[in-house]
């Protein structure tokens, strides 16, 4: 799939698991532009300011036993990276299921 020079230049993708699945994004690019990368139409559309005012992209990371607030378009992605919880503008729609795997 082709997308748009909306992303930070990356050289490869790196494994993060969304909910319990796991995904393969591009680095060194913010977690809603890795949604974005994985459900272009969705997110693109969605209610997001992209400067984190808004709330709408707040995520939950686990960081050892704990859950960690995050802004999605503040957060630079990190290989390994577990979001355990999702805002409910943030829909990743069947892209995602496909782009997903086990």
């Amino acid at each position: 799939m082709t997308h748009p020079d909306i992303f930070q230049p990356y050289e490869k993708l790196v494994e993060i698991e969304i909910l319990g699945r796991r995904f393969s994004v591009p680095e060194n690019n913010s977690l809603l532009r890795c949604f974005q990368y994985l459900s272009l139409e969705s997110i693109s559309y969605g209610d997001f300011c992209w400067n984190g005012e808004c709330l709408n992209c707040q995520v939950w990371i686990r960081d050892g036993e704990k859950e960690k607030p995050a802004m999605a378009c503040r957060t630079t992605v990190a290989e390994g990276m577990q979001i355990v919880r999702l805002a409910p503008a943030i829909d990743l729609g069947e892209a995602a299921a496909e782009a997903g795997h086990e």
